[in-house]
């Protein structure tokens, strides 16, 4: 069945039931955790055992003793939870994926694969409990009974936050990937950390439900770590500076880019450091810390590239042939479709001590550094042409020397042989 044959509010409710379950879930369970305890266990959720004793009474059983009938309602029960878990669950979470395959978004087909393992859990667990409470069993197993849900309600709620957690930012990451953002880098480095913060929320939470005083212990966390903050400044720097990366994003992946005095390729962007590859290969592990504070020079994101170069041209050059050169040098750069002809610049620029020099600045219509490359040899070869199709030359660093008549006389002299040959 197609999305399109829902209405559009029974599917938005149907898409965000497991959502809206989990959450509501979630509070229940932080807000039985964080009753104050009295002894060593508080009172475990009665949602289960209500219903135990709704269903004890609808039959008329008695609570005293474990009858035939008890053993029965037992057994139904954890039959019943077990086909709830594995075949009711199943073809609920199947028309879910169903309905996500037509949605826009993707995100809700990465969250409802990660969701459904989580609620077949839930499920077994409170079907599991209820049987359990059917029985009439000691006081110790009774109390091990509620001690095992008390551990187990949340964990499978959390388990379900977390996976939800992970879902969200693999979406965030797929976005970040398509249209290129230079924080795509860093999500996992988030996830972790939100992971950890959640992990310790949730273990504290469990501990707390169960009567003990957490604060004691959140006041020694504090000083130790203080100490640890002291211990890791450098570590600390490095992990801001990778985040003042992620946020400002002066550069990617794969951009070319000088910061301070190093130039070359960035190829990876960790948490510590960044690590840029050279022109003569080798690799510099700059701490983020200091590519946080120094000035960054991206070349990848210029939107051309500037080449200035200077001619120069010999002195037996006359005006009317500098002046037809000169034409024919725009018109070469203008005729050229890798230029940028908006940007073209072409002057006699002045006398050179051995060349009438020509100042020539165009750019590239590619910031890509090796074609920037193939079209200056490209010019440069069409320069060479033109030049001896209009019979001038290059000019090179030459120098008269001028000697008096006298001293030329001297040294056109003839020698005169002397005594010893």
């Amino acid at each position: 069945m197609k999305a399109s044959h829902f209405p559009m509010s029974l599917r938005r409710l149907l898409l965000s039931a497991p959502i809206l379950c989990l959450a509501t879930l979630a509070h229940a369970a932080a807000t039985a955790a964080v009753t104050p305890a009295h002894g060593a266990v508080a009172a475990t959720p009665d949602l289960p055992e209500r219903l135990v004793d709704l269903l004890l009474a609808k039959f008329g059983v008695s609570s005293n003793g474990n009858t035939p009938t008890h053993w029965t309602i037992f057994a139904c029960v954890l039959i019943i939870s077990w086909i709830l878990r594995k075949f009711v669950t199943t073809a609920i979470f199947a028309v879910l994926k169903r309905l996500a395959a037509h949605t826009e978004t993707t995100f809700d087909d990465r969250l409802f694969p990660a969701l459904e393992e989580p609620f077949k859990s839930l499920v077994f667990v409170m079907g599991s409990y209820a049987a359990l409470k059917v029985l009439r069993m000691p006081p110790a197993l009774s109390h091990a009974v509620d001690v095992t849900y008390k551990v187990a309600f949340p964990i499978v709620i959390f388990w379900g936050v977390l996976r939800t957690i992970d879902a969200v930012v693999e979406h965030l990451g797929a976005v970040a990937n398509k249209k290129g953002l230079g924080i795509a880098a860093f999500l996992p480095l988030i996830k972790k950390t939100v992971i950890v913060l959640f992990v310790i929320v949730a273990t504290l939470t469990i501990i707390e439900s169960f009567g003990y005083d957490v604060r004691t212990f959140l006041t020694g966390l504090g000083i130790g770590g203080l100490a640890f903050a002291l211990a890791a400044q450098d570590t600390l720097a490095n992990l801001f500076g990778s985040l003042v990366v992620a946020v400002d994003q002066p550069f990617r992946v794969g951009d070319f880019v000088q910061i301070g005095a190093h130039t070359g390729t960035v190829e990876d962007i960790g948490m510590r450091s960044t690590k840029v590859r050279t022109a003569a290969r080798t690799l510099i592990a700059l701490p983020n810390r200091t590519v946080a504070n120094e000035a960054v020079i991206n070349f990848s994101r210029m939107p051309q590239r500037r080449i200035d170069q200077t001619l120069g041209l010999s002195y037996d050059t006359t005006p009317e042939q500098m002046e037809q050169f000169l034409a024919d040098l725009r018109n070469l750069l203008q005729a050229d479709p890798d230029l940028h002809r908006e940007s073209i610049w072409i002057c006699f620029s002045g006398y050179g001590d051995s060349t009438l020099d020509i100042e020539m600045i165009y750019f590239t219509a590619s910031p890509s550094w090796e074609k920037h490359l193939e079209i200056k040899e490209r010019i440069n070869l069409k320069i060479m042409r033109l030049v001896a199709a209009r019979r001038l030359s290059f000019a090179f660093p030459t120098r008269t020397i001028q000697l008096d008549p006298g001293t030329v006389r001297a040294i056109r002299a003839p020698r005169v042989p002397t005594a010893n040959g």
